[in-house]
């Protein structure tokens, strides 16, 4: 397992069977189970700069060297994929339009379990009418209460976390894990309350979310975070690092939750 930057990541590329497709612009992460369920690509000029979302499932290993993530996908298939308004939250009625088109399962449907992404999946085939892309009201489903939301790690960034006595500081970036797509943890920056420090915590010690105002809550307290190992951004996350971590808060890792289910 390997975490990255999901910062980091912007402007990589993403090579199609037939060519390339574009370049990392965003992520977008469901904000139920903080899974990056997509990736927002710019096209480039052979698609007119238009902004399309490729899922992970169809993603390989990344290429460090070229920097560069292979894509089972070809680029007609790209080319005909439903637009989707990157400028806001994706729900799931514009995803169910989106997958049926490359013939993607739902992962919502229990063809993914807790881990992340299953593969392999079914060969993606396009939409029956491919000759006008994009999305009318008519074409969507019903929404269903509590269904849960795209959101874009971009818009995320910025947001102000608070403990539960206090302040920390805002989102810096996310840490992503490489095979399963999972957001492991938010890098906070503590600027304004801790000087020159940064830490990180998991997803799952998030209390509430307020979308609207861009508020976070984590159910830590300020002196726990502030005792917290120390954070160092420029260097790998360790194995070593993140067990003292889950440690010093008495939080099980991922891999221990698994264990006793």
């Amino acid at each position: 397992m390997l975490l990255r930057n999901a910062k980091q990541l912007e402007g990589h590329a993403l090579r199609a069977r037939d060519g390339v497709i574009g370049q990392v612009k965003d992520f977008y992460f469901d904000d139920h189970h903080w899974h990056i369920r997509y990736c927002v690509v710019e096209t480039g000029q052979w698609l007119q700069s238009r902004r399309v979302l490729i899922s992970p499932e169809v993603m390989g290993d990344y290429d460090a060297t070229l920097q560069v993530f292979p894509v089972d996908l070809t680029t007609e298939q790209v080319r005909t994929s439903p637009d989707v308004d990157t400028e806001k939250p994706v729900s799931r009625q514009h995803e169910q339009v989106l997958r049926q088109h490359y013939g993607w399962p739902g992962y919502w449907e229990g063809v993914f379990g807790a881990g992340g992404l299953a593969a392999p999946i079914m060969t993606p085939t396009p939409a029956a009418n491919t000759s006008e892309p994009g999305l009318t009201d008519e074409d969507l489903p019903l929404k269903k209460p509590g269904d849960p939301f795209l959101r874009s790690v971009n818009d995320t960034i910025g947001h102000h976390i608070e403990a539960t006595d206090g302040a920390i500081g805002h989102a810096e970036d996310f840490l992503i894990n490489d095979k399963d797509w999972r957001i492991r943890y938010l890098v906070i920056d503590t600027r304004n309350w801790w000087p020159g420090k940064k830490v990180i915590v998991a997803p799952e010690w998030i209390h509430n979310v307020n979308w609207e105002n861009r508020r976070v809550v984590v159910d830590l307290t300020r002196d726990a975070i502030r005792k917290s190992p120390p954070y160092e951004p420029t260097m790998p996350l360790s194995e070593g690092y993140a067990a003292q971590l889950h440690e010093h808060y008495g939080r099980p890792r991922d891999e221990q939750r698994q264990r006793k289910r």
